[in-house]
């Protein structure tokens, strides 16, 4: 399955609204862009009209909250003709979600919500992601969420559930450090043995972002800079992984556009002495 991945594009951002005019007007030096699907998938509108116009510029994938891959209700396939419609439309170079689900009986509840890790859900999972697969003419890829909780009827650990889909599915992994790290603190275990898990031909992209801590765990928001931790793990996964895609994800909280560029290229940095150790 590896011949389904795409080279490494560099080093991106999540495409935000507050930074259309400013990427637009000034061109700066960023490698590729990550779009939040569901925020184009209707017709016409101003994000629309930026957005054919950042995609004249920039490379292009996409990121959904809405495929609800590990629902139990019936595949939403009018949600998928319109990303595949996006899709064609920006010439993305791959497309994303989550390993969750997001609603059930018809409702969505804009929430990534856990499954048990269990060989039950793991074959409906596998199966679903089949299906989407053959729908869109791609491999997906999935990410490892984050969880505020565990299912005490879980028979495998998250890091052996998300690399058993990838492998009986032939999906992608969007490995999400920051999701990492916050669920190693919430449940207790070592983030490396989850990085040494996974597949090293399956990891396509890497999301990292910041979080705040609570008091009695840490809460991924997506509105902070990236901590020193993360930074470590992401280190750690580049010398398992070797070059990936890497973006950073603000969502709340979002700076002027310059200050983004300045963290991505604290990624850059560390990717470019990995690549050095490694080939010394």
């Amino acid at each position: 399955m590896s011949d389904n991945k795409h080279p490494c594009l560099g080093f991106g951002l999540g495409l935000r609204s507050p930074h259309y005019n400013t990427i637009l007007t000034e061109q700066p030096a960023i490698d590729w862009f990550e779009i939040l699907s569901e925020n184009y998938m209707v017709p016409g509108g101003r994000p629309l009209y930026y957005l054919d116009q950042i995609c004249e510029r920039y490379p292009v994938v996409m990121h959904g909250v809405s495929m609800s891959i590990g629902s139990t209700d019936p595949l939403d396939w009018a949600y998928l003709k319109k990303l595949k419609t996006l899709a064609d439309r920006t010439s993305a170079m791959w497309l994303s979600d989550h390993l969750c689900w997001t609603g059930i009986q018809g409702k969505n509840l804009h929430d990534l919500l856990p499954l048990p890790y269990t060989e039950e859900a793991l074959q409906h999972v596998v199966s679903r992601v089949k299906q989407v697969q053959d729908y869109l003419g791609q491999p997906i890829l999935l990410e490892n969420p984050t969880s505020y909780i565990e299912f005490s009827v879980s028979s495998l650990s998250e890091w052996d559930f998300l690399r058993e889909v990838a492998l009986a599915s032939g999906c992608l992994l969007l490995l999400d450090v920051n999701n990492v790290y916050v669920n190693s603190v919430n449940h207790g275990f070592d983030p490396v043995d989850y990085l040494n898990a996974l597949p090293r031909d399956r990891i396509q992209q890497i999301h990292l972002a910041g979080h705040q801590r609570s008091t009695s765990m840490i809460i991924d928001t997506h509105d902070q800079p990236v901590v020193d931790a993360v930074w470590s793990l992401y280190d750690y996964a580049l010398q398992r992984f070797g070059p990936v895609s890497t973006m950073i994800e603000r969502d709340d909280h979002i700076p002027p556009l310059d200050e983004l560029i300045i963290e991505l290229d604290q990624a850059r940095q560390i990717a470019e002495r990995v690549l050095r150790e490694n080939a010394a």
